[in-house]
């Protein structure tokens, strides 16, 4: 059976990625018709949220990425946008694309 918690006691809890990442704390939880609509999560300087996003202080995760609630909240990986990176194979072959023209 779930233990049901009170909102109260969910602020501050630290927040990770089921891969093990330190994503940030909770602030504050947004309600929409008295359901948990998202999470306003202030960011860790050393996540991959903070990295990606270019120094936010602040994101709101949607509930649906939300895993886990106990000591620590658990999210989805899914609820982290990727950077891209341009890698050397995509550099090479505009390289010689540009080079045929």
């Amino acid at each position: 059976m779930a233990k049901i918690r009170k909102i109260s006691e969910v602020i501050g809890k630290k927040i990770y990625s089921d891969n093990g990442n330190l994503v940030g704390i909770v602030e504050e939880i947004n309600l929409l018709d008295n359901k948990v609509d998202g999470w306003r999560v202030i960011v860790s300087r050393n996540s991959e949220i903070n990295k990606t996003l270019g120094g936010a202080r602040g994101v709101i995760i949607p509930q649906n990425f939300i895993k886990s609630v106990g000591d620590i909240v658990l999210i989805s990986k899914e609820a982290i946008p990727i950077k891209e990176e341009f890698s050397l194979e995509e550099e090479t072959a505009e390289s010689s694309i540009e080079s045929l023209e």
